[in-house]
C-alpha cells in the first residue's frame, strides 16, 4: 500500500502566473518540456535511417527525407518547381486589375449570428473579410468565425448541385416539377423552417410564397435558444422582443452566466461597446466594473474583475438574491461567502448605470433579471427599447408543436433553410421519425448535412459571399449582401427556389432592387451598397415596466432543484470558434484554433474542475495536467443518453458542474475535417414546455480508456521569468508611476555609462512620464550594450498591445492565418508542438486550483517581437533571418536551409518550422503531408482562398510574424503615389484590424503624430512594459499593464497561492 502525505507548496515566489497545473506544480513531464526545444526529433528519419546510409532508397526518396537538410537545399535549388494552374486575363473583366485588390462592403449573417463586413477580392475571388467600421451596430467587430467564413466558400464539401433522393441532377428543372407538383397535391399543413432572419426582403419573399400556398407556416428556430429571453419581456413590458444593450454606457457590468464576449447573443456588438470602458491611463483612470457569476469559466469570466461560480440550476436563485440586495439591501443567503460578498458589493455599484444581464433561457430567472434593470435604473439608459436587437427570433414552443404535428401525420411539405434539426434538436430522433412522415421534404442545406440527409430534395443555397441580400440585425439598423464572386456551384438563392415554385416570374434580386430603390431612392440605395450599411440612430426608450409576474418568479426559482449526491449538473455551451456547429464544424481554421480558456484544439472535451477530477476520477497530475496529451475518458450518462469524452481539467469550475461543448460529433457528409470529430451532446439539453434549457442533471462515470487531446498553451514556457504586469485599478490610481519606477530601477543601472553615474544622484526626476519612458528607452538601447547602435532614420515600424483590451477571442489568430497563407496542421502534429501560427494567445491563471472563486486570468498575445537587437539574426548561418533598415525581423525563405538555430534562440518561442510539406509547396509531388482530416484544405478549389501576395511555405524552412509585410508595402506605395508622408491610416495589419477589442496599436514609431508614439511616450506611459525587456534584445513590440478593477490580484497574495497537493 502506498503512503500518502500532504505537501505545502508555495507558488509563484518569483513568477505570479501559472499557464498550466503542470507549471504550478512544476511535474516531471512540464521540466522535460523546458529541457527540450522540439518536443519531437526529426519525424521521418527514425524508420529509413538504415535505408539512407545504404544504397536501397532512391535519390528522390533520399532528398524528400532531407527536404528540411543543408543537402537538400543545396541540391533541390538546381530542381524545378511544379507549375501551379494560372488563369490569364484573355479578356479583362470589367473592374478587376490584375494584382490589385478590389473590396465589398456586404454583411455576414449566420442564422441570426451578424457582423457588417468589408470582403478583399483578388482576381474575382474573396480571400479576407474584415469589419465594417462605419456600421453602427457592430463599430467594424468581427469573430473568428466570420473571417474563417471564406474558408468555408471554398470547402470541398459543399453541394455541386441539386439532389433528388440522394442523387444528383444536373437542372434545377429536375427538382422544380416534381415540388410544384407535390406542393399541388400537399395533404397537410406547409412548414417553412428557417433560422432566426433578418433580412427583410426575404421575409417579403417568404409572404409571397404563404400568399400562394394560405396554409402555409413559417417557423423560426434558433439551435441555441433565446426564447425564454423573448418571454420573459412579452411578460414583463408587453413585447415579445429583446432590447437593445447598451454597454458602452454601462459603469457596472453584472454578467449571470452570459458569455456576452464570447458567444452570448450578440458578441460582435457588445465587444466594441463593453471595450470602450476599459481602456484606461493615468489621466483618465476610471473603468468599468465587471461582476461575473457563472457555472464555469467562460471567456467573458475570463475577463471579469469579480467571478464567483454556482450552478446552472441555481442562476435564478442568485437573482433573486441579486433583486432583493439592490431593492432592500438584504444580505444575500446563497451559501458561498464569495458569492455572497460578490452580490452585496454589485448591488450597491449597480445603482450607477449599471447592466444585468443572463444566459438563462428560463422565463422566470429572465423575469427577475428584468426587474434587477428596472430596479436600478437600466432601461432609457444602458437598455433601450427604443431599437429592439432582432439576432435570435426562434419559439422554441412552436417548434416543439411543429414536430408534434410532423409526427400526428399533419404536415404536408415542409422547407428547411439555415437550421439542422436532425444534429441540434434535443430529441433529434423524434424530429427524424416525424420528417419521414412528411409527404414532401426540401433542404437547403449548402452541405449534406443530417437534416438534409433525411430530406428527399435538397436545392442548395448560396454561399453568402455569393449572394445578394440584407439584414435589419437591430430595427431601423439596416445592412447589405452583395456577391462578391460568381457561384461556384449549381447552386441558386433559396429565395429564388421559393418564387420558383409560388410560380412569381420576378427573381429574388428584381424584388431586393425594387425594395430599397422604392424605400431610398435609387442614387440613397447605390451609396448605401457602397458603404454596406444605413446609419441611423435609434431613439433611447425605457419602455413600460409591469412587475406583476415578478413574485411567482422569485417563487418558482427558488422551488428550483438541482443535482444530488453522486450527480452533476451537465451544461453544454458553444465554443467561441465553431459556435453552434452549422459549416463551422468542418473549418479548419477554427478547427485548429485553439480556446481561449482551455487552449486546446479539434476535439470536444469534458470540463471539469481540479478538485473534482482529482479526488473522484483518479485524475492525478500525471493524467490530467496539459503536458500529457492522454486525457482520461469518462462517460457521461443523462436521461439514458451516454457519451464518453476525455475530461479537461479547468480551473475556475464550480465541482458539481461539468461543461461540454457543442457543434462536433458530425457525420461523414459534413465534410472530412468535421467526420466523427468529438461527440454530439445536443441532446444533454431540456424542454421545461415553454423552452429550451442548455443544462440537465446526469452521472459521470470512470472508464478506463484514455483519449490525446491537443493543448498548445504548455506548448513553451518562460521559465518562470516575470512576462505580466498586473494592477488593481486603485493600486493604479495611488501611484501611475510604480512600473515606470520599477522598470528604471531593474535596469537603470544599464543605461547610463559608469563614468556617468546613475540617476538616483542627481534627484527625483521632474520630467513627465513620457519624457522619461522614452529617456529610458533610448539610454538603455545605446548604454545596454557593447556594440554600436546605429541611429534609425526613416520609418521604424512598432506594434503596442493593451492587455486590458484583449479578450482572447482569438479574431487575430484567424485573421493572421487568413491574410499569411499559415498551414493548418492537423491534430496529429499539434500533439507534438508543431502548430504554425503566427501569433497565439498565451492565457495565464492564477489563485488555488481547489477553490475556483479565487482564479484570475489574463491573456497575453504573443508573435515575433521584432528585435532590434534579434538573438535569431545572430546564429542563422545563411542570413535568411535578418533586420529590415525599417525594424523588421524579416525571413528569406528560399534562403533558409532549416538549421532552426533561430528557435532555439528565441526567447519568446515564436518561430515556427515546417516540419512536413503542409500545402504541396515544395519540389516532390508526392512530398504532400496528409493527416486523412485537413486534406480538404488542399483541395484545387479550396486553395483559391490562399493571398497571392504571400509566399506559400515549403518543407524545412523557418517562418514567423512579418508585420504584414505585404500590407505595409502596400501603404507605402499607395502614399507615395499620392505624393504625401506615411500615415496611421494607410497600413493595418491584419491582427490589428481584426481585434474587437481595439488592443492592438500599429505604427511608424519614428513619427511623433503616430497613434503608436503618443501611446507610448505620450498618453499611457506608465502602463508601458517590454517583455523580458532585461535581455537587451529591444523588441519592436512594446505592452501595456493589465488593471483589473478589484480589489486584491489573487497572484500577489501568498496566503491565497498556497495550496495543499497530494504527493504519491
Amino acid at each position: 500500500m502506498r503512503n500518502t502525505h500532504i505537501i505545502t507548496i508555495e507558488i509563484m515566489a518569483q513568477k505570479k502566473y501559472w499557464k498550466g497545473l503542470e507549471e504550478l506544480e512544476n511535474t516531471p513531464e512540464h521540466q522535460q518540456i523546458v529541457e527540450n526545444e522540439f518536443q519531437q526529433e526529426l519525424p521521418v528519419l527514425g524508420d529509413v535511417s538504415d535505408k539512407l546510409l545504404g544504397a536501397e532508397t532512391p535519390r528522390r526518396d533520399f532528398l524528400k527525407f532531407l527536404g528540411f537538410s543543408t543537402l537538400a537545399a543545396t541540391v533541390a535549388a538546381s530542381c524545378e518547381m511544379p507549375v501551379r494552374k494560372a488563369i490569364p486575363y484573355a479578356i479583362k473583366p470589367e473592374d478587376i486589375t490584375p494584382g490589385v485588390a478590389n473590396f465589398y462592403a456586404s454583411s455576414f449573417v449566420d442564422n441570426g449570428d451578424y457582423a457588417a463586413v468589408v470582403v478583399k477580392t483578388r482576381e474575382g475571388r474573396p480571400i479576407m473579410v474584415e469589419g465594417n467600421e462605419l456600421s453602427s451596430v457592430t463599430h467594424g467587430v468581427v469573430s473568428a468565425r466570420v473571417i474563417a467564413s471564406t474558408l468555408s466558400l471554398y470547402d470541398k464539401a459543399r453541394l455541386r448541385q441539386p439532389l433528388v433522393k440522394g442523387n444528383p441532377v444536373d437542372t434545377f428543372e429536375a427538382v422544380d416539377t416534381p415540388i410544384k407538383q407535390a406542393l399541388a397535391g400537399a395533404g397537410g399543413a406547409v412548414y417553412l423552417l428557417t433560422g432566426t432572419v433578418l433580412s427583410p426582403t426575404t421575409k417579403v419573399v417568404i409572404e409571397q410564397f404563404r400568399s400562394k400556398y394560405p396554409n402555409a407556416r413559417h417557423i423560426q428556430y434558433d439551435p441555441v435558444s433565446y426564447s425564454g429571453l423573448a418571454l420573459a419581456n412579452d411578460a414583463t413590458f408587453g413585447r415579445n422582443a429583446i432590447p437593445s444593450y447598451h454597454f458602452e454606457k454601462a459603469k457596472t457590468i453584472f454578467s449571470l452566466g452570459a458569455d456576452f464576449l464570447g458567444t452570448w447573443l450578440a458578441p460582435n456588438e457588445f465587444n466594441h461597446g463593453y471595450n470602450l470602458n476599459r481602456k484606461i491611463s493615468a489621466k483618465n483612470p476610471d473603468m468599468s466594473k465587471h461582476y461575473q457569476v457563472e457555472a464555469m469559466m467562460s471567456m467573458t469570466g475570463s475577463n471579469a474583475d469579480e467571478r464567483a461560480t454556482c450552478k446552472p440550476s441555481e442562476y435564478g436563485k442568485v437573482a433573486a438574491a441579486l433583486y432583493q440586495a439592490v431593492v432592500s439591501g438584504a444580505a444575500p443567503k446563497t451559501g458561498s461567502d464569495k458569492l455572497n460578498k460578490l452580490i452585496s458589493s454589485a448591488a450597491k455599484e449597480l445603482k450607477n448605470n449599471g447592466l444585468v444581464v443572463c444566459g438563462s433561457n428560463d422565463v422566470n430567472v429572465q423575469i427577475i433579471v428584468n426587474a434587477i434593470n428596472n430596479a436600478i435604473g437600466a432601461y432609457g439608459n444602458t437598455i433601450s427599447w427604443g431599437a429592439t436587437s432582432n439576432y435570435k427570433q426562434g419559439n422554441d414552443k412552436e417548434f416543439v408543436a411543429f414536430v408534434d404535428a410532423m409526427n400526428a401525420g399533419q404536415v404536408g411539405a415542409v422547407f428547411i433553410h439555415g437550421v439542422n434539426p436532425s444534429y441540434d434538436y434535443l430529441d433529434a430522433e423524434k424530429f427524424n421519425s416525424g420528417l419521414s412522415k412528411v409527404g414532401l421534404s426540401v433542404s437547403f442545406a449548402e452541405r449534406l448535412d443530417e437534416t438534409a440527409e433525411k430530406c428527399q430534395y435538397v436545392v442548395p443555397d448560396h454561399h453568402w459571399l455569393e449572394s445578394w441580400g440584407d439584414a435589419e440585425p437591430k430595427s431601423g439598423h439596416y445592412s447589405f449582401i452583395q456577391p462578391t464572386i460568381a457561384p461556384l456551384f449549381k447552386t441558386r438563392a433559396f429565395q429564388d427556389s421559393l418564387l420558383t415554385w409560388a410560380g412569381i416570374t420576378d427573381t429574388y434580386h428584381t424584388i431586393f432592387n425594387a425594395y430599397w430603390a422604392g424605400k431610398l431612392g435609387q442614387s440613397a440605395f447605390d451609396k448605401a451598397l457602397q458603404d454596406g450599411v444605413i446609419v441611423t440612430e435609434a431613439p433611447v426608450a425605457a419602455g413600460s415596466f409591469s412587475g406583476a409576474a415578478v413574485d411567482g418568479a422569485i417563487a418558482a426559482v427558488n422551488a428550483y432543484k438541482g443535482n444530488t449526491e453522486g450527480q452533476y449538473e451537465v451544461l453544454i455551451y458553444e465554443s467561441v470558434a465553431i459556435g453552434y456547429g452549422g459549416s463551422h464544424s468542418n473549418n479548419p481554421w477554427l478547427l485548429e484554433m485553439p480556446d481561449p480558456v482551455t487552449r486546446a484544439t479539434w476535439d470536444n472535451y469534458i470540463c471539469m474542475s481540479y478538485k473534482t477530477a482529482k479526488e473522484k476520477f483518479e485524475s492525478e497530475l500525471t493524467l490530467h495536467n496539459q503536458v500529457d496529451h492522454k486525457k482520461r475518458v469518462l462517460k457521461v450518462t443523462v436521461n439514458n443518453k451516454e457519451v464518453e469524452l476525455p475530461v479537461v481539467v479547468l480551473p475556475g469550475m464550480h465541482n458539481d458542474v461539468i461543461a461540454i461543448a457543442v457543434g462536433y460529433g458530425r457525420s461523414k457528409s459534413v465534410g472530412r475535417a468535421a467526420a466523427d470529430l468529438g461527440k454530439n451532446v445536443y441532446h444533454f439539453g431540456q424542454y421545461t414546455g415553454t423552452t429550451f434549457l442548455n443544462y440537465n442533471v446526469g452521472t459521470v462515470a470512470l472508464t478506463s480508456a484514455f483519449y490525446p487531446v491537443a493543448i498548445t498553451q504548455t506548448h513553451h514556457s518562460y521559465e518562470g521569468r516575470e512576462i505580466i504586469q498586473e494592477f488593481t485599478l486603485d493600486e493604479f490610481k495611488k501611484d501611475p508611476n510604480f512600473l515606470l519606477n520599477k522598470r528604471k530601477k531593474e535596469l537603470g543601472h544599464y543605461t547610463t555609462l559608469h563614468w556617468e553615474g546613475h540617476h538616483d544622484e542627481h534627484g527625483e526626476d521632474k520630467s513627465s512620464a513620457g519624457e522619461q519612458a522614452l529617456k529610458h528607452d533610448k539610454d538603455f538601447e545605446k548604454n545596454g550594450t557593447l556594440y554600436p547602435v546605429h541611429e534609425k532614420h526613416g520609418i521604424k515600424w512598432g506594434m503596442s498591445i493593451d492587455l486590458n483590451a484583449c479578450t482572447g477571442c482569438g479574431a487575430c489568430v484567424i485573421a493572421c492565418q487568413a491574410e499569411n497563407n499559415i498551414s493548418v496542421v492537423g491534430k496529429d502534429r499539434v500533439l507534438v508542438a508543431q502548430e504554425m501560427s503566427w501569433i497565439r494567445i498565451d492565457r495565464y491563471f492564477s489563485g488555488n486550483p481547489d477553490d475556483p472563486d479565487t482564479i484570475q486570468t489574463i491573456y497575453q498575445p504573443m508573435l515575433c517581437q521584432h528585435c532590434d537587437n534579434a538573438p535569431c539574426e545572430n546564429v542563422c548561418p545563411v542570413s535568411a533571418t535578418n533586420h529590415s533598415d525599417e525594424g523588421l525581423n524579416q525571413m528569406a525563405y528560399n534562403r533558409c536551409i532549416g538549421t532552426k538555430y533561430c528557435a532555439n534562440n528565441c526567447p519568446y518561442k515564436v518561430r515556427h518550422f515546417n516540419w512536413f510539406d503542409w500545402n504541396g509547396a515544395d519540389s516532390f509531388a508526392d512530398n504532400l503531408y496528409q493527416d486523412g482530416r485537413r486534406d480538404d484544405i488542399n483541395d484545387d478549389i479550396t486553395r483559391m482562398v490562399l493571398n497571392p501576395d504571400v509566399t506559400v511555405r515549403s518543407r524545412g524552412v523557418m517562418e514567423k510574424c512579418s508585420f504584414c509585410v505585404q500590407r505595409l508595402q502596400a501603404g507605402k506605395l499607395a502614399a507615395k503615389m499620392e505624393g504625401r508622408p506615411l500615415k496611421d491610416t494607410d497600413v493595418q495589419v491584419a491582427c490589428q484590424k481584426a481585434c474587437a477589442g481595439d488592443c492592438i496599436t500599429f505604427g511608424n514609431v519614428n513619427d511623433t503624430e503616430s497613434k503608436i508614439y503618443k501611446e507610448r511616450y505620450e498618453e499611457n506611459s506608465e502602463r508601458l512594459f517590454y517583455v523580458l525587456e532585461y535581455l537587451h534584445v529591444l523588441p519592436n513590440i512594446s505592452y501595456l499593464s493589465k488593471i483589473r478593477n478589484t480589489d486584491a490580484i489573487v497572484a500577489k497574495d501568498k496566503e491565497q497561492d498556497v495550496f495543499q497537493v497530494k504527493n504519491l
